[in-house]
């Protein structure tokens, strides 16, 4: 029989829970009495795939979970996927029996833990993962991190699940050297990105390069700017959120800005590109720069003040948006079940970590880098906005859901004048003297349906070129 750990009898109030969500939150808080359930049970706290962003303590240098030393009953976090591995492996009895995970507690049982998890041992493997690598010197390289890729081996109870298909998988075979400062599951990760968020993450390749990133890190020398399609109309043009971020007690794998005695600083500043009114609700474009790098600091800074990030389910975002005007005008339920009116599914947060401005470790040297919005959130966009986008023109700042080049801005001028000039000749009556478009007229300068092509060309801006991020984003 394995070594007694702990026991306690449920208390009334968990009537109608379930066993494994039970001893998650209850194993988390600290108990009055306890025999003391130091079993190693504790959860990776900053698990690969519920990282937003970077997070460092005063020297500097990156939270590193596994470094993190084991802790007495009253500060586990015990996160859920242990427990149930717990209880797969036999070692929790309910009144002196084994029960699943999805048990129903009643109140006033009594458990007893009698063992610990194994889960199986992380790795840090060479995988063939393709990589889309912006930038590459000796000391450093910039990755384009697609969403849905863990930066490294993290959460998870199948070894698959936990050791496999991340960045550092696909860094350990892209290069042949990266730093060792972030331990051997996490060669050359300076800095890390939700699982579901998109973009720019810089990667070291020596210890020397790692060090230096890290300062500049910590002392908030490196400028991150993400774009984030939020919920509802923000009606200021910009703002800046300093809200302080801690992990929630009692939900573990979410962030919260209430006032707790571990909650670290965190500033993050937002600018609207533009407002969208859709059929599918209202939405806001942001371009958002954080000076600090606190695990989800963005979904958890909007989700704050009222304006969680689209697709962000863990902090309020709708995962699937529904054509409101359709389903409004449905007279009843059986007529908007007919109606079946469409729905968007994003899969993913609206969140792309777009800009990165940093001095070169060893050059000193700036280093600019930028990412466009990838594919799937250009066609969310898209297909949010419709081909008859009502939303009002907005300034010009960069990002545009619809652009098209000055060339093609030109040809459909030239186009539409000479279409407007054959309609001319058509019509009864008086001949209407229409000049070509690209006639000159006096003092040298060209029609006006061709000098309107050309400062429509002006104003447009590719989506793939991000093209005034740069500029816009110093405060």
């Amino acid at each position: 029989m394995a070594e007694h750990l702990s026991e306690f009898v449920v208390p009334a109030a968990a009537a109608g829970q379930r066993l494994d969500k039970f001893l998650a939150e209850h194993l988390s808080r600290p108990q009055p009495g306890d025999a003391g359930y130091s079993a190693g049970v504790k959860e990776e706290i900053e698990s690969a795939d519920e990282i937003d962003s970077a997070e460092f303590n005063e020297d500097g240098e990156g939270v590193d979970s596994a470094s993190i030393d084991p802790v007495p009953a009253s500060g586990l976090s015990v996160s859920r996927s242990r427990v149930q591995l717990l209880i797969e492996q036999g070692d929790v009895q309910v009144n002196g029996r084994a029960e699943k995970a999805s048990f129903k507690l009643r109140g006033g049982e009594s458990i007893r833990i009698t063992g610990e998890p194994h889960p199986a041992p992380l790795r840090a493997i060479p995988e063939d993962i393709p990589l889309n690598v912006i930038y590459e010197d000796s000391d450093l390289a910039v990755i384009n991190k697609p969403a849905g890729m863990m930066v490294h081996a993290g959460s998870g109870q199948s070894e698959d699940a936990r050791s496999h298909g991340t960045l550092v998988n696909a860094l350990l075979h892209r290069f042949s050297k990266l730093s060792a400062t972030g331990g051997e599951l996490r060669p050359g990760i300076v800095h890390r990105l939700d699982k579901e968020t998109s973009g720019l993450i810089i990667v070291a390749k020596n210890d020397r390069a790692h060090a230096a990133l890290g300062e500049m890190f910590a002392s908030r020398q490196v400028r991150k700017t993400y774009v984030a399609l939020v919920q509802d109309e923000i009606s200021r043009e910009k703002g800046t959120i300093n809200a302080a971020i801690a992990r929630d007690p009692v939900r573990r794998t979410r962030m919260t800005t209430k006032p707790l005695e571990n909650a670290r600083s965190a500033v993050s500043h937002w600018e609207v590109v533009r407002r969208l009114t859709t059929r599918f609700g209202r939405f806001t474009l942001l371009r958002v720069r954080i000076e600090t790098g606190r695990t989800h600091q963005i979904r958890v800074h909007m989700a704050s003040i009222g304006h969680p990030v689209v697709g962000d389910t863990l902090y309020g975002g709708a995962g699937q948006l529904t054509d409101q005007v359709a389903a409004q005008s449905a007279s009843s339920r059986a007529a908007r079940r007919k109606l079946q009116p469409e729905r968007l599914v994003l899969g993913r947060n609206f969140l792309h970590a777009a800009h990165l401005e940093f001095s070169h470790p060893r050059t000193h040297k700036l280093v600019t880098l930028e990412s466009p919005l990838p594919k799937e959130l250009e066609s969310f966009l898209a297909r949010l906005e419709g081909p008859g986008r009502s939303s009002p023109p907005q300034k010009r700042s960069g990002i545009t859901g619809q652009a098209i080049s000055p060339a093609e801005a030109e040809q459909q001028a030239e186009a539409e004048a000479e279409a407007e000039a054959r309609a001319d000749k058509q019509r009864p009556g008086p001949a209407r003297k229409s000049a070509p478009a690209s006639k000159k007229v006096p003092g040298g300068k060209t029609s006006s349906a061709r000098k309107g092509a050309k400062s429509a060309a002006a104003g447009s801006t590719s989506v793939h070129k991000l093209g005034t991020l740069k500029g816009a984003n110093r405060d």
